[in-house]
């Protein structure tokens, strides 16, 4: 991931957010700060890893990175909060779908796309810390389940097509189909490449007949599996092509070192939005 000053970066959030949102939500609203402004606001502070009070702290040191979101006065910690709240999942995803299609210009060859998951912290807290506590204090302590954050990645040029995020219970499978027809959006798909957890020959069937595309992922039990497609991945899986699906791996660590593991809030809705924003700002 190619390191980006704050300045360039708060241009960029400000250019794609114009794209996505009107100036107000209504015509009753105080007209202090757009919409769009407060999302470039909230992508930076994904991008440094603020919170709430330290976006609003930084945006009062820095006169500079004020005048590149055109602000003429600091939105308060509460203000981010509450737009925060309001803001819709579908206006991250076409945000996402406007970047996509800036950094895809004149770009119409099949691409390679990985599709994969990870957990990402709803605290600050290590494990570390939690184990040590389940050692030395009152054992093991209940904890909040952790949310699981699925991304659709071009391999080649390594960004991002299509992303959900949901509280990580349930079987994984079943999120394939609706992600890849998200990410066809933006790019036309020739190979998609997924680890065992995706395994399903109904994920087969619509990478091959809906989007015409070839899907390599392997089988993921032991003995010859059920259905056509899954049993020519059992005999003759094709090992080099899928070495790519690798670097969806990379992504995530990019993502994790330079960004944040963190996708905080007390409520599920609000760390679907942080893991969303995320994505959007990588």
């Amino acid at each position: 991931m190619a390191e980006v000053g704050l300045l360039p970066f708060a241009r960029v959030a400000l250019q794609v957010a114009t794209q996505v949102l009107p100036p107000y939500r209504t015509r009753f609203s105080k007209h202090q700060f757009t919409q769009p402004q407060l999302l470039a606001v909230l992508c930076l502070m994904r991008y440094e890893d603020w919170t709430f009070r330290e976006a609003e702290v930084r945006l009062r040191e820095h006169q500079e990175l004020r005048a590149a979101l055109h602000l003429q006065a600091v939105p308060d910690y509460t203000t981010l909060y509450r737009f925060l709240r309001r803001l819709e999942d579908d206006t991250v995803d076409r945000g996402l779908q406007e970047t996509v299609r800036r950094l895809r210009r004149r770009r119409s060859r099949p691409i390679s796309a990985a599709i994969d998951g990870t957990g990402l912290s709803d605290t600050s807290v290590s494990t570390f810390f939690h184990r040590r506590l389940e050692q030395h204090a009152h054992g093991p302590r209940p904890r909040r389940p952790w949310l699981k954050w699925w991304i659709v990645v071009d391999v080649r040029q390594q960004i991002v097509l299509a992303q959900r995020a949901r509280q990580a219970r349930g079987c994984d499978t079943r999120a394939l189909p609706g992600l890849l027809d998200v990410a066809a959006r933006g790019a036309p798909i020739g190979v998609v490449l997924a680890d065992a957890e995706f395994d399903s020959e109904a994920n087969h069937q619509h990478i091959r007949q809906c989007l015409g595309a070839k899907s390599i992922i392997p089988a993921s039990r032991r003995g010859a599996p059920n259905g056509a497609i899954r049993n020519q991945m059992f005999r003759a899986f094709p090992k080099k092509p899928y070495r790519q699906r690798a670097k969806i791996e990379s992504v995530f660590s990019a993502v994790k070192r330079k960004l944040s593991s963190r996708a905080p809030g007390r409520s599920l809705t609000t760390q679907i939005r942080q893991a969303l924003l995320l994505g959007l700002t990588y």
